[in-house]
């Protein structure tokens, strides 16, 4: 089956990639959750307007990916949790939007929050470990200090 990516997928490809994949795979995982359209010749078209939206978003290259991840290394990031009970436990959780939108606040560089790997859920205030994935071949740890207001 061939589909277009609408959205980064791991170990298969990026937005506007064509790719060939298994029938199964296309159609009970990929199309069901809008990652991938099926490749036809209007669709085709529309590869050059996700390619365009991709690059104003994406890191340029492995040594930009390079110069973000040590600009992420040096930050002090601060969440802001809206509130929390009296053991610390969050009303809700911390989520990848939150902690692009604090790195932005702290004066870090524009992330997207797709590329924000929060393990598990963030349920308590602390200090809390987050995976920044700029390029395939560059991963940056970044420690978020989860307080509540």
């Amino acid at each position: 089956m061939k589909l277009i990516l609408t959205a980064d997928v791991p170990n298969l490809g990026a937005p506007g990639d064509i790719v060939e994949v298994k029938d199964g795979y296309g159609r009970n995982y990929l199309l069901p959750r809008s990652l991938a359209v099926v490749a036809t010749r209007g669709a085709e078209k529309q590869v050059a307007s996700i390619r365009r939206s991709q690059q104003a978003r994406q890191i340029r290259d492995l040594g930009h990916a390079k110069e973000v991840a040590g600009q992420l290394g040096d930050l002090s990031v601060t969440v802001r949790a809206k509130a929390a009970g009296d053991s610390g436990r969050l009303f809700g959780s911390v989520t990848a939007a939150d902690v692009v939108e604090a790195v932005r606040a702290a004066g870090g560089p524009p992330l997207d929050r797709r590329s924000v790997e929060v393990s598990g859920q963030i349920k308590s205030v602390g200090t809390h470990a987050v995976t920044v994935r700029l390029h395939p071949e560059v991963t940056a740890e970044l420690d978020i200090a989860v307080v509540a207001s």
